[in-house]
């Protein structure tokens, strides 16, 4: 027998060997998973039960509370307040525990799950999503670059419109999954991105024409503008949610919302105005449009459709910002007032 005969027979029983191993901690593997579905299964089952003792309690409290007074009523005041805060405290459970689909990600994907169970993918799903958005801006800018400068075909602005309702539609359905995994994006955040979907499909419907022509300019040089905030809106959240995630301070799908701090004001104090002066700017767009149905030669209906699409979008967005203003102030006074 050759030695490389011999050779190749002793490597042969040395994969079998770790062959052996790894159909073991496959097995093994399979086990875990089982126990862990089990697992999953009791844990929900034993929140969903604790939430329906919590309110039957609650029910009981209300009804035995009334003319309580002294050390009684305030024993259970204080078990209203724990009742009060255990629904936060489930749901950031339940953000690690498999649970159906909402109704569009149920209507795009079916019923697969697309729930992260560890902190670390959720925190990499979140920055993924976060150079995706950044990524593909910086493609858009680009266009938009091409389409107002360097050529006027018809047919490279519809691509333009075309990558924007595949940019927008991709948002919503990659918010939905941050949302099934504990993002507390929220409110006209979401809608926000449903609104320009149907406005960047409507403006891919509309025909080449006098109107058209007349309304192009204005809104690639927006494009290009809101591409530009938008590069500045990733810089900022990203820099906050690096020094928060490097205070241990905030959930890792968190979006700056909440938990706002002096340096946080400072960064959005630069923003704002970039922020108000794109709000105006679908305002004036909103108005142009109006302006251009009302002309004679006006036949298409896209012009009322997207004015009061742009007209919906700087009411959302206008008043969505006043608010997380004020309420970044009064946390920001709040936190004022503990430290005198």
């Amino acid at each position: 027998m050759s030695s490389q005969l011999t050779e190749a027979l002793q490597e042969w029983e040395r994969l079998e060997k770790e062959f052996q191993q790894i159909q073991e901690s496959h097995r093994l593997y399979l086990q875990k998973l089982d126990e862990v579905s089990k697992m999953q299964n009791n844990f929900t089952a034993s929140i969903t039960r604790h939430r329906k003792y919590l309110k039957d309690l609650s029910q009981s409290l209300n009804k035995c509370s009334k003319g309580l007074t002294g050390q009684n009523a305030k024993q259970v005041e204080d078990i209203k307040r724990h009742i009060q805060e255990r629904p936060n405290i489930f749901s950031q459970m339940e953000s690690f525990l498999p649970k159906e689909n909402g109704i569009y990600l149920s209507l795009v994907l079916g019923s697969v799950n697309v729930n992260l169970l560890s902190k670390q993918s959720k925190a990499a799903y979140k920055d993924e999503y976060e150079k995706f958005k950044l990524g593909v801006t910086v493609i858009l800018l680009l266009l938009a670059f091409i389409c107002q400068f360097l050529v006027t075909y018809r047919f490279v602005d519809a691509l333009l419109n075309f990558l924007l309702v595949w940019y927008y539609c991709t948002l919503t359905i990659r918010e939905s999954i941050l949302i099934s995994n504990g993002s507390r994006i929220k409110g006209w955040w979401v809608f926000h991105h449903y609104i320009s979907t149907f406005l960047s499909g409507v403006m891919l419907t509309w025909p080449e024409g006098e109107l058209y022509q007349m309304f192009r300019s204005q809104f690639l040089t927006y494009c290009l503008y809101q591409g530009f905030v938008q590069c500045l809106q990733y810089y900022y959240q990203s820099g906050c949610l690096y020094r928060l995630k490097a205070l241990g301070e905030r959930h890792n799908l968190d979006l700056t919302v909440e938990g706002f701090q002096s340096w946080m004001w400072r960064g959005l104090t630069f923003l704002l105005p970039f922020l108000f002066f794109g709000h105006f700017w679908q305002l004036f767009n909103s108005v142009t449009l109006f302006r251009m149905a009302k002309l004679p030669q006006c036949k298409e209906w896209q012009v009322f459709i997207c004015g009061f699409s742009f007209l919906v979008l700087f009411a959302g967005n206008f008043l969505t910002t006043l608010a997380v203003v004020r309420h970044k102030r009064k946390t920001k006074n709040q936190g004022k007032s503990k430290s005198l």
